[in-house]
């Protein structure tokens, strides 16, 4: 699956194709181009083998090539979306330059379509530099993972394959990302800690000027 709608209440979510007949006026469009990411998250649904059998968010076939996503798009009416999300079971800025061209190419034709990404923050690790100036007047919300008060927690949660410096970089991208994007955010997971944890996360997002949600865990 790879453009989606979300239904269902929050934390209980399904997903829907939205070639199959989904009305798209007024919601968040959804997009996946990618399995590739660098975590292994304990709480990620790409974790549980029932899920990757039967969820068909995980892309079976491959990665869409960037042509094969624009088609899909020209089916489409944009100016009755909500939002344009690029989010997944896999890490989307590992497709950072064919979001770019993406959201480049859909706005010649919407200049008013919102966007939003939802990324692990390790993007620079990933390209070994920054890549926040990118982000510029193509992303209204960049929604970032914090997952954890701290490194050592972050990474067991994570399992980041760049090891303990995960967590700073995570910061680091969320201040860099606030000179080129409106709002960027930090999140977490209920359950996954503890109320004091993330009174604790509140406290990281306070001095770094960033707002924080905390999301339903999904069973």
């Amino acid at each position: 699956m790879i453009l989606y709608i979300v239904t269902g209440k929050e934390g209980e979510e399904a997903y829907k194709e939205i070639s199959k007949n989904v009305d798209i006026k007024g919601k968040n469009i959804y997009v996946n181009l990618t399995n590739k990411c660098p975590c292994s998250c304990v709480f990620c649904l790409r974790q549980t083998k029932k899920m990757m059998e039967n969820n068909s968010l995980w892309l079976k076939e491959g990665e869409p090539t960037l042509d094969e996503v624009k088609e899909m798009f020209s089916n489409y009416n944009l100016n009755t979306i909500k939002e344009l999300v690029f989010c997944g079971f896999g890490e989307p800025l590992e497709r950072l330059y064919d979001i770019c061209k993406l959201i480049d190419y859909l706005k010649e034709k919407y200049p008013n379509l919102k966007t939003r990404v939802n990324t692990n923050g390790l993007a620079n690790l990933i390209y070994k530099k920054d890549i926040t100036p990118e982000l510029k007047n193509r992303f209204d919300t960049v929604s970032i993972s914090l997952n954890a008060p701290n490194a050592e927690e972050y990474l067991a949660l994570t399992k980041s394959k760049f090891g303990i410096q995960s967590y700073d970089a995570v910061k680091d991208f969320a201040i860099k990302a606030k000179k080129y994007v409106p709002n960027v955010v930090f999140t977490v997971v209920e359950k996954v800690m503890s109320e004091d944890k993330i009174h604790l996360c509140q406290k990281i997002c306070d001095e770094l000027g960033v707002k924080l949600r905390v999301r339903p865990f999904e069973n």
